[in-house]
């Protein structure tokens, strides 16, 4: 008796482990979005420290994370996009979890990325189109987003 409680307890011990090393499975819409985010303030070939500073700003708060767990979204979001070879594999995922409130908020988040130096390069334009469009998002509904989030950040 003694013996299987012992067995129960590590099994749940072992299983709360697991977890904690897999926060942010593959298909966690929130790895998905943030690997969206670093790839587009990477696309144009550098990142500063105002972008760097705003994707873990926009991370923690909306996806309501401790700095601990921005860290561990943030490190394993720059190993999925440097593995990457398309928008696809990331964009699916969040198609599959996301309704379209949720995939507008991911399109927003990414123009945010986009005006985080004050510069908008015709590479991290184009990453925004093509999500969106593998998204779902119509254009009209991109081009709000994109002048909203101009609009806040000046």
């Amino acid at each position: 008796m003694f013996e299987r409680l012992k067995n129960f307890i590590q099994e749940l011990v072992d299983a709360d482990e697991r977890q904690r090393e897999e926060e942010f499975a593959a298909d966690d819409h929130r790895l998905a979005a943030a690997a969206l985010l670093v790839h587009v303030i990477s696309v144009d070939g550098t990142v500063d420290d105002s972008e760097r500073t705003k994707l873990r700003a926009v991370l923690q708060r909306h996806f309501e994370l401790s700095d601990h767990q921005t860290n561990e979204l943030l490190e394993e979001a720059r190993k999925r996009d440097l593995e990457a070879v398309d928008l696809y594999g990331f964009t699916s995922v969040l198609k599959r979890k996301l309704d379209e409130t949720g995939r507008l908020k991911i399109v927003e988040m990414m123009w945010e990325m986009v005006y985080a130096d004050g510069i908008v390069h015709e590479f991290e334009d184009n990453t925004v189109w093509r999500t969106a469009e593998l998204l779902g998002i119509s254009t009209r509904d991109r081009i709000k987003l994109r002048q909203k989030v101009e609009h806040s950040s000046e």
